[in-house]
């Protein structure tokens, strides 16, 4: 073994010997050494050791839920004659444990109890403690009942007159607890990602969804391929979802996803579901000063132009015919794919003056026939010069000026 190699390892072995300085409210991976009556035995690096409550790792049946060998986070509570004393915030604190808890801050078990004037109260090791509302969670409290009866971590924020005063929230463990779970995300969640979360809140412009650390915005218009009118129509609090990040911006703590990206493309079979010439049934969506805009099916919407409606009666507004929600049998005149845009109209629909299944009349807009070339006569008639006099080589302007006089004679 060369000289650099041995020197290697006596620092290595003189870094294992030395103790790890803690201080009370330090959170640690602690090894499970040894398990003897009511106390557990930890291993927390280097030589150092320490001891806990094995009540704190009993479940309800009274049996241990963990054992030698096993790993297990936990929080310095005290160092009582150079005797370390750990806690894994799973309750069975004493007045003198929760007193320590509130000098090291630590996390400490309560059940919620009742619900009091205020907040909340809650029993954390037989003693009766408050959560103010704004306390309990890190969102707005909308139901007490969610909490109830529920058995939840806390941190002392106030411990006076000697217990009978105890003041405890939940949300500032849930934040520092999201402030680690998003110091990760930071690092993994990228634009484009599928990822999932549960949905924390429904607002009118949105939904809110918790990706584990931090919330994302749904606006409405990203809930579905079709139009949405109101978000509880799709979503409701606490439904799991698939969701694409749209945009983040972790400066303002703004996340931006999407639903309808993770849903199949209704135009993606535009072509084939709606050819020119078919006819189907839709509901009318939406009225413009040009036109209906007509669902065919969710997020799929076509056009029926002004100039459609009314029977051949001149409309000012498509209101005049229409109203909203009405049921409209339609045909497909045109499909523009890159514009996302279906032209139609009704599937009653003829020109004026034209009889049911007549092409031949149709304008040369409509796919015309000899009625467009009459129209070009006529045209061609407005400048048509008096016989027998010779057409001048003059300026444009004298043509012109000549076959105004001529329409103004007749």
């Amino acid at each position: 073994m060369t000289m650099e190699a041995e020197r290697f390892d006596q620092l290595l072995e003189e870094k294992k010997s030395k103790p790890v300085r803690m201080q009370p409210g330090d959170r640690v991976d602690a090894l499970i050494v040894g398990v003897s009556g009511e106390h557990v035995f930890l291993d927390v690096g280097g030589k150092s050791e320490g001891v806990m409550a094995a009540a704190e790792l009993r479940n309800e049946a009274g049996e241990l839920s963990a054992a030698e060998g096993d790993r297990v986070q936990v929080y310095l509570l005290s160092n009582r004659n150079g005797e370390l004393i750990f806690t894994a915030r799973l309750g069975g604190h004493g007045s003198r444990e929760l007193e320590e808890a509130f000098q090291a801050g630590i996390p400490v078990q309560g059940t919620v109890s009742a619900e009091v004037k205020g907040g909340f109260s809650v029993m954390v090791a037989g003693q009766r403690c408050f959560c103010p509302y704004s306390q309990m969670d890190i969102r707005r409290v909308e139901s007490a009942d969610e909490y109830l009866n529920k058995t939840l971590s806390f941190r002392v924020m106030e411990y006076s007159n000697r217990g009978r005063n105890i003041l405890v929230s939940a949300r500032a463990v849930l934040e520092e607890e999201r402030q680690r779970q998003r110091e990760k995300l930071v690092q993994e969640l990228q634009v484009g990602m599928q990822v999932a979360g549960v949905v924390s809140s429904i607002r009118d412009f949105g939904a809110f969804v918790d990706l584990g650390g931090v919330d994302g915005l749904i606006p409405i218009g990203e809930l579905a391929w079709g139009q949405t009118e109101r978000v509880s129509d799709v979503l409701s609090r606490g439904d799991k979802v698939q969701v694409v990040i749209k945009a983040l911006d972790w400066e303002r703590d703004r996340i931006s996803l999407s639903l309808r990206d993770t849903l199949p493309n209704p135009w993606d079979a535009v072509q084939s579901a709606y050819p020119v010439g078919s006819r189907h049934q839709g509901r009318v969506v939406r009225l413009a000063p040009f036109g209906a805009f007509v669902s065919l099916e969710p997020g799929v919407d076509g056009l029926v132009h002004i100039s459609r409606l009314g029977a051949g009666r001149k409309l000012h507004h498509p209101r005049e015919a229409l109203e909203l929600g009405q049921e409209l049998s339609v045909q497909v005149e045109g499909v523009d794919l890159a514009q996302r845009r279906i032209s139609l109209a009704p599937a009653d629909w003829e020109p004026a003056g034209q009889e049911p299944g007549d092409k031949a009349s149709r304008s040369p807009r409509e796919g015309g026939g000899h009625g467009g070339h009459e129209r070009q006569g006529e045209r061609r008639e407005a400048f048509k010069m008096p016989a027998g006099k010779p057409l001048s080589m003059g300026t444009l302007g004298d043509v012109f000026a000549k076959a105004e006089e001529q329409r103004k004679k007749r």
